[in-house]
């Protein structure tokens, strides 16, 4: 009987995992605090590294960076073991790919607050009109979300508990892009990460005093 070899696996075409984004998504962000991305590159991989589908979706996007190098291999390998679907503690507990919220006001308002759910990605326009996002009373079903916002001749209000960390991704053109950044002193705080622009409008993202989320290590 003759021997068949059985042909090589191309791990770039097997499908990513919440935990491979995760790892991406970490590269980009020291990227962007160490200066090697703009706002603006690193707004728009990240928005490549949500819509990835697979391993070899990934590996483009953080191949110029250090980390980024070698590291679809590592992933890939991972997987094939087995290991990449354990997730560390204090790690992202993202929804399927593609869970997102869209809140819109033309000419008008938009509100989302109170005790409510965010969805991994929220994108928010604001055109002649304003919106306010609350998260001080929020759920947060996984560490990390993306709120992705547009004001134009608009405003876009956000307002977050005081220990959670907030991070920024963009930018103002003939507007203000004026987002409260901060570390929390817990390492399993949720993350909020402000993508975006505001054209002749504005961006305004800050804590609320006296506003916390009392257990940060819980899913809730």
């Amino acid at each position: 009987m003759a021997f068949r070899y059985a042909a090589p696996v191309d791990d770039s075409s097997l499908r990513a995992s919440d935990a491979d984004r995760d790892r991406t998504a970490g590269i980009l962000r020291e990227a962007l605090a160490e200066g090697r991305l703009t706002a603006e590159e690193h707004a728009e991989r990240i928005d490549a590294v949500y819509g990835a589908r697979t391993l070899g979706d990934l590996a483009p996007l953080v191949r110029d960076l250090p980390g980024g190098q070698g590291s679809a291999d590592r992933t890939a390998a991972a997987t094939a073991s087995g290991t990449a679907s354990v997730r560390p503690h204090g790690a992202s507990v993202r929804p399927a790919w593609g869970a997102s919220e869209n809140l819109v006001a033309v000419f008008g308002g938009a509100t989302r607050r109170g005790r409510w759910r965010p969805a991994p990605r929220t994108n928010a326009l604001a055109l002649f009109g304003g919106i306010e996002i609350d998260l001080t009373e929020a759920f947060f079903e996984q560490r990390e979300i993306v709120l992705n916002v547009w004001a134009v001749f608009g405003g876009v209000e956000i307002k977050v508990p005081e220990n959670i960390s907030v991070r920024c991704a963009g930018s103002g053109v003939f507007g203000g892009f004026d987002v409260k950044t901060g570390e929390a002193p817990d390492p399993d705080a949720p993350v909020v990460v402000v993508t975006g622009f505001a054209v002749f409008g504005g961006v305004e993202a800050k804590p609320r005093r006296g506003k916390r989320l009392k257990n940060l290590r819980a899913v809730n």
